[in-house]
């Protein structure tokens, strides 16, 4: 486990715009003061300091103003330390002119920036004091405000006026809130951990920090190596963080007890429910205060807490038999009303099963249902796991088995959904047990043959034409994302567009997105894209209608084929679109294949440090959700992501996890990206095309086209461009989009080492975001234009290749060698030199290669000659290389 040291002060991040503005009003002449103005504990202490620091460095000399309650007892308690000894201050208006002199010094030259922290405790005579100094144009001021705090006028004097420049704060979103966290634990947090910590501390960098603390103290907050997260229950707090809650909901007026409560437990309710426990002026009380926020949509107003943290404090201190009370009176409440709104049946079947422990079956079996059209997967859980023995039926079992399916709880899922099969009392019933039950075994349990046959079996037990038809288009689905596209997408060919055509909203909301991901698979890009966005808006529109995955998952499939055309912009804006939709109920399955596809997406793009981190969610969230399937392309993609940063002790861990876990058969060959480019990690280029070539014939075989184009496409990067050129240019043919004549436009280029068609290829992938093949192409195209004496081309070019690289931070390739050092080499040289770099032996370089000592020892030679070094260490920095990190971290591979 990572733990960053030095939490006691974080560092600052997410108020770049802040900082920009300081020094933009810190330039200006007539600048007296800045004022940070902000509710507490949103970071205006943290920003005045940096602000502080920046003036220092701009040749101010720094101070600081004690403004504290105690001090503000005493007249220039302040500012006591900032008064030059000796100076007599009887009378005021001398008393101040001499501070003011000695301050600026004897040439009027020193220039004082005094920091002034919670403006409002500052005493008055503080404040005159200051206001003369600023006048004399002796110092300038960074104050901070809260807002809403009452000041006195000698202070506000210190703010008013044109020459005060005003900064607001507010509390931070959710991105602003990742990048302090990122920066504060030294690593990347999962995309729930984010979530879950945003929520309940509402951007509040205070409750932030101290819902860290508390979860880092407990263990509660944990990374792996490659990602933080947080564990499930509870989230542990601070003894600070409790006493800053309790001193807020002290403010209240102590009527106002009862409706706290009753929000902490119910939120939101009725202002007609908040009156029956409390009056309006107490209700306006706690309004004024902060403590209660008012909605109101169309004629409904109500009323929810002001903080998710103070629930959480309110509920801690509540006594059973008072929280029975309370949650028992609201279900009366509702009940009296008629409980005519939808989610009415869920709120009273939660409330009195948390009051009493039991509810009634129908209501239990009601409000079931309903949390799972809001794909609220663990209260279904809940709510059936209350329903008694002797009250299941076949639509419960299938309910509560759908709800572990989802929850990645694949084996008691199975078994609810065995006895939903058992319990069908039709063929409608059979089907639908039978195709959420193959759901569970292919996706959950990676058991692609039961799934399979728990198909046919279904079918043989089927005579109407509408279950046949279900089925098949469930076998269909499969197929599609097991190793056959093509076979699947034919099954689908003729699918609804409309779902409301269709027999079952279930099936076909299943069988949209893996026709999304069939047509994505054997290259048909745009036909992907147009079906995968109707698909997503169909499903939206039938959800509720709909016992399957989320909306999102209508999202996934198109992740991919956006991608594979060379949009990557828009790829990412739908993973986000995906997550955005997932994350806040925790819909696992989507949300896990969101983060792989994801992580494939910043793989194409050559972010290769994005690419780990999003690979690493995918992965944490999978073995969190229990879901076998995705681990095994999650750890794949996390080895790739890894060798290419150079981090081999990673990616060998990687494949070792990969390996314990079956692949599901889509993106055949790609689960070898890891071990290729371990490989060429290693410098053994030779084994790396090895790999990378065998597995482009598995994807060809299996007809994943856009597969076995990325995978000749890294042959090509790797030294191999000859051998593949032809291939790449014949794939064009077959996958739509600007990425596959981009990705051979590179290939010929390279084959035919012209550095022309370099820089047209370069200029393609920069345009589509491939950002990586970009930097090689121009660097390579530097290198040729430098070694047929075009000093100017080769400059342009290395200037391409280094505005692209800076979007791959890290990223270690072959091709990204340093063109001044690389260009005399010929291809065979460069591969033996990087052998060499890793500490491999001449003996051994000869058995990897397919030559002989003699030649390998010749080719090392001719490299030693043309960089003009002696040494192996002079070899590595010729080659732009860490030596000592490569001949520690790697050997051989045989």
């Amino acid at each position: 486990m990572r733990v960053q040291a030095g939490l006691s002060q974080w560092p600052l991040a997410g108020r770049e715009r802040e900082l920009e503005a300081f020094g933009k009003a810190w330039r200006e002449p007539q600048c007296l003061a800045v004022v940070i103005c902000g509710p507490a504990g949103v970071g205006k202490s943290r920003l005045a300091e940096e602000c502080l620091a920046q003036g220092m460095r701009e040749g101010w000399k720094g101070a600081r103003a004690a403004a504290t309650a105690a001090a503000a007892t005493v007249p220039l308690g302040a500012i006591a330390h900032l008064i030059p000894a000796g100076v007599d201050l009887a009378d005021p208006v001398k008393g101040f002119a001499a501070v003011a002199q000695v301050l600026a010094g004897q040439r009027r030259d020193r220039r004082w920036v005094v920091l002034v922290d919670d403006l409002h405790l500052l005493d008055a005579a503080s404040a005159v004091l200051l206001r003369q100094l600023l006048d004399a144009r002796v110092v300038r001021l960074i104050v901070t405000v809260r807002t809403g705090e009452p000041i006195g006028d000698a202070v506000n004097a210190l703010t008013g006026g044109d020459q005060a420049h005003r900064i607001d704060l507010t509390a931070f979103d959710q991105e602003q809130l990742e990048q302090v966290l990122c920066a504060a634990l030294g690593g990347p947090v999962g995309r729930g951990t984010l979530q879950e910590l945003y929520t309940a501390s509402g951007g509040n960098v205070l409750y932030s920090r101290e819902l860290v603390l508390g979860a880092l103290a407990s263990g509660a907050l944990t990374s792996d190596g490659e990602i933080w997260e947080l564990a499930k229950g509870a989230l542990p707090t601070t003894s600070k963080l409790t006493e800053l809650i309790e001193a807020r909901l002290a403010a209240a007026d102590p009527a106002a007890g009862p409706v706290l409560n009753l929000l902490a437990l119910c939120e939101p309710v009725s202002l007609a429910d908040a009156q029956a426990v409390a009056p309006m002026v107490v209700l306006a009380d706690a309004q004024a205060v902060g403590l209660i926020q008012v909605a109101t949509s169309r004629r409904r107003t109500t009323l929810a807490l002001a903080h998710p943290l103070y629930g959480e404090t309110l509920r801690a201190g509540l006594p059973a038999p008072c929280r029975r009370q309370l949650l028992l009176d609201q279900v009366a409440r509702m009940r009296a009303r008629g409980a005519r709104r939808r989610a009415d049946a869920l709120h009273i079947a939660t409330w009195q099963l948390a009051a009493t422990g039991t509810a009634d079956p129908p209501l239990l079996l009601h409000a079931a249902a309903l949390a799972r059209h809001a794909h609220d997967y663990y209260q279904v859980d809940a709510l059936m796991q209350a329903l008694p023995e002797g009250k299941r039926s076949h639509s419960s079992c299938l309910l509560h088995g759908d709800a572990l399916a989802q929850l990645g709880q694949w084996q008691q899922a199975d078994a609810l959904l065995a006895e939903a099969d058992a319990r069908a009392p039709g063929e409608a019933e059979i089907v639908a047990a039978a195709l959420v039950r193959t759901w569970n075994l292919f996706w959950m349990a990676g058991r692609t043959d039961e799934a399979l046959q728990a198909n046919d079996t279904a079918r043989e037990r089927v005579t109407g034409a509408v279950g046949q038809h279900l089925l098949t288009v469930n076998e269909a689905s499969l197929r599609t994302v097991s190793g056959q596209p093509a076979q699947g997408l034919a099954l689908v060919r003729d699918l609804e567009a409309d779902s409301r055509q269709a027999p079952d909203a279930n099936t076909w909301a299943a069988a949209a997105m893996f026709k999304t991901a069939g047509l994505a698979f054997v290259g048909r890009t745009g036909e992907a894209i147009a079906w995968g966005e109707h698909a997503y808006a169909e499903h939206v529109r039938v959800d509720e209608q709909a016992l399957g995955p989320h909306p999102a998952s209508q999202l996934v499939p198109l992740i991919f084929a956006l991608a594979d055309a060379g949009q990557l912009t828009k790829a990412r804006e739908a993973s986000e679109r995906a997550l955005a939709d997932t994350v806040p109920v925790d819909a696992p399955l989507p949300w896990v294949w969101s983060a792989y596809f994801r992580g494939r997406v910043e793989w194409l793009a050559g972010d290769v440090v994005a690419a780990r981190r999003w690979y690493a969610e995918a992965q944490a969230q999978a073995h969190t959700h229990h879901q076998i399937r995705p681990l095994f392309d999650a750890w794949a993609g996390l080895a790739a992501a890894a060798a290419v940063l150079g981090d081999l002790k990673a990616a060998e861990a990687a494949l070792a996890e990969m390996r314990a876990y079956p692949p599901m058969g889509h993106f055949a060959g790609e689960e070898d990206l890891g071990k290729a480019w371990l490989y060429a990690a290693r410098g053994n280029l030779v084994q790396a095309r090895t790999v990378l070539t065998a597995a482009a014939a598995r994807a060809r075989d299996t007809g994943y086209v856009p597969s076995e184009m990325l995978l000749l496409t890294d042959v090509a990067r790797l030294g191999g461009a000859e051998e593949v050129a032809d291939r790449l240019a014949e794939l064009t043919q077959i996958c739509d989009g600007s990425f596959g004549p981009a990705r051979a436009q590179l290939a010929a280029a390279l084959a035919a080492d012209a550095p022309d068609q370099l820089e047209a290829a370069a200029d393609e992938l920069n345009t589509i975001g491939a950002y990586l093949l970009a930097a090689e192409a121009a660097t390579v195209a530097a290198a040729a234009w430098r070694r047929t004496g075009h000093t100017r081309h080769a400059t342009a070019a290395i200037n391409q290749a280094h505005a692209c690289a800076a979007h791959c931070e890290g990223a270690r390739t072959p091709l990204l060698a340093a063109p001044e050092a690389t260009a005399p080499l010929t291809k065979r040289e460069r591969e033996v030199a990087i052998l060499a770099v890793t500490g491999t032996s001449s003996k051994d370089m000869a058995e990897t290669l397919h030559l002989s000592v003699r030649t390998v020892d010749n080719h090392l030679q001719h490299a030693y000659t043309k960089l003009g070094v002696t040494t192996r260490q002079q070899l590595a920095r010729a080659l732009g290389r860490d030596a000592n990190r490569s001949v520690a971290a790697a050997t051989p591979n045989r």
